[in-house]
């Protein structure tokens, strides 16, 4: 088994990132649906991004 590297822990945190935006737009939150697809588009450039935002999603909702 290969270890995890920088590019598969990428793929992870895209795909992560995906299915977060897939369950915010079942729950009906379009909006964060959208921010977080969009995050996992640009997270191909941007490493972590698509993990930051759901990070700030998440405390933003628990902080309402």
């Amino acid at each position: 088994m290969d270890p995890i590297n920088r590019r598969s822990a990428n793929t992870l945190s895209i795909v992560s990132t995906l299915l977060d935006s897939a369950l915010a737009f079942r729950r009906g939150r379009r909006k964060s649906g959208l921010l977080l697809l969009a995050a996992a588009a640009l997270s191909s450039r941007v490493p972590g991004l698509g993990t930051a935002v759901s990070l700030f999603l998440r405390l933003v909702r628990r902080l309402r």
